[in-house]
Parts: C-alpha cells; sequence; structure tokens
C-alpha cells in the first residue's frame, strides 16, 4: 500500500499578490490530495525566494513546481488543473498612511467627478439639449419657457439614476450580485497585463523581442 501513487491535484492563479519574500504553493494556488499529509508537505514547498526589495512581478512555471512536489515523495503524481505560467506580484509591506490613502481618494474622486460633468456638458451643448427642451415644451404647452422647467428637472435627475443603475454600484450598496462594467474593465484590464508579462518572458528567453 505505501508503494501505491498518490495524486495531487495542483491549482495555480494566474496572478498572485504577496508580501514576504519566502513564497510557498500555499501562497500562490491550492493544492489536493487525498492524503492530508503529503497536501500538507506540498503546500509548505517554497517556489520562490525573493532577492530585491522592491515591488515587481515576476513569471515563473509550473513545471519548476510540479518538479518539487515531485522530488518530495516518489509516489506523488502531479495532476495540474491550473495555469502553467503564472506570476508573483511582490509588494513589500509598507507602514499604513490613512492620510495619504484618502487624499489620493479624494483627488481621484474630484478628477472624476469634474471630468464626468465636463464631458456630460459638452454632450449637452453639442447636441443642444435646452433648444430641443424648449421646443418640446412649447409644443405641449403651447408657449414659450420661462427659464428652467420640469424637463430639465426630469432630465437630471434620469441622468443620476440611469448612471447609478448602469455601474450597478452606489457606496457599498448594489442592485444585483453581476460584476459592476468597472470591475469587468479593471479585470479585462488586469488579465491583459497578466498576457503580456507571460508572452515577454516567452519572447525574452527565445531572444525575440519587441524592445
Amino acid at each position: 500500500m505505501s508503494g501505491q501513487s498518490k495524486t495531487v491535484y495542483l491549482n495555480l492563479s494566474e496572478i498572485t499578490e504577496v508580501h514576504e519574500k519566502d513564497v510557498f504553493v500555499k501562497d500562490v494556488g491550492k493544492v489536493y490530495c487525498s492524503d492530508t499529509n503529503i497536501q500538507s508537505k506540498c503546500e509548505c514547498i517554497k517556489v520562490k525566494h525573493i532577492q530585491e526589495d522592491k515591488s515587481k512581478r515576476y513569471v515563473e512555471n509550473v513545471l519548476d513546481v510540479i518538479k518539487k512536489m515531485e522530488m518530495l515523495d516518489p509516489v506523488i503524481q502531479v495532476n495540474n488543473v491550473g495555469k502553467v505560467d503564472y506570476i508573483i506580484d511582490y509588494q513589500p509591506p509598507k507602514p499604513s498612511n490613512l492620510p495619504w490613502q484618502w487624499t489620493k481618494t479624494l483627488f481621484v474622486s474630484v478628477v472624476c467627478f469634474c471630468g464626468a460633468a465636463f464631458a456630460i456638458m459638452t454632450f449637452n451643448n453639442d447636441a443642444s439639449v435646452r433648444d430641443v427642451f424648449q421646443e418640446f415644451y412649447g409644443l405641449i404647452v403651447g408657449k414659450e419657457p420661462e427659464g428652467f422647467t420640469i424637463l430639465e428637472l426630469t432630465y437630471s435627475i434620469g441622468l443620476a439614476l440611469g448612471i447609478t443603475l448602469f455601474f450597478n454600484h452606489f457606496s457599498s450598496w448594489k442592485i444585483n450580485t453581476d460584476p459592476t462594467p468597472l470591475e469587468v474593465e479593471m479585470r479585462l484590464y488586469e488579465d491583459n497585463i497578466s498576457k503580456t508579462l507571460i508572452q515577454n518572458q516567452g519572447r525574452k528567453e527565445q531572444d525575440v523581442d519587441v524592445q
């Protein structure tokens, strides 16, 4: 029974952020084996020791992890069910600086608010929304509007509600469990970064680089 092979299922994440220089299998993925003793040993295998003290992303290959697991015990048979190339995103531990974080958040919020307001105003000006409202008000009521009307009020309220419904997010409240458009775009951006890092690493190994 002792000579029977033990299958270890390895599932590595595409990119993992770590804050310690010693990186173990359990930090970058998940391991499952029917033998809990072997599973614990595999999870504690060191996959990388980071030498530098700066933020950096390292592209690694699952074959190196499989070799270390099989060297651990001859009965281990590794079945990779995750990524072939994975990324270790090392971020050195930094002291918390809440005032600076709130300052950055406030700055980004002001820039986004002003940018969105400017975009809406320029659109309304280009499309002559105010003239359209005046014409529409005259057709319905039969006289020229004096100042702002209910059309501008409902338009402003509807615009705010439409943005909230579209982004599916207001503070910590969400309309449903679907990811917001912003979350989707951020995930696509992260996926593109990961793919580019992996492809660039492969090109450098083959002495073919666009740089």
